[in-house]
């Protein structure tokens, strides 16, 4: 039976270390063709859409801290479906945002790829 409590922990721990270095273009390859991703009001689908938003994100620096993880496995696949909520500083301001974001991971040999990203900053 596969971790996936530990998948989407590792995944997360991933892909928030490559967001906030300096090269998100590493996140690429977490994404398909046919995923869909979903950043606050504006959805993406495929991978050269998806590719240029999050290489277009205009902070110079991210800093991303989660505060809870859920993860559920989805049907029978082996796909997992996870929700992340936490806080955000961006380009150094010592007052963070909160957000949150839901991945569809798909396995994929050995791996998982991002069928499903949904992103958004909690206001208020």
């Amino acid at each position: 039976m596969v971790d996936f409590v530990g998948v989407a922990t590792q995944f997360a721990t991933w892909y928030y270390k490559t967001l906030d270095g300096e090269d998100r273009s590493g996140l690429s390859v977490v994404y398909r063709g046919h995923s869909m991703m979903t950043f606050e009001t504006s959805q993406f689908q495929g991978l050269e859409p998806i590719k240029e938003k999050l290489g277009s994100l205009p902070f110079s620096k991210l800093q991303h801290c989660i505060d809870t993880l859920d993860a559920h496995p989805s049907g029978e696949s082996g796909s997992i479906i996870v929700l992340i909520t936490g806080k955000l500083l961006i380009d150094g301001d010592e007052h963070p945002q909160r957000y949150s974001q839901c991945f569809h991971l798909i396995p994929d040999g050995g791996t998982y790829y991002v069928l499903n990203d949904i992103f958004r900053l909690i206001y208020g």
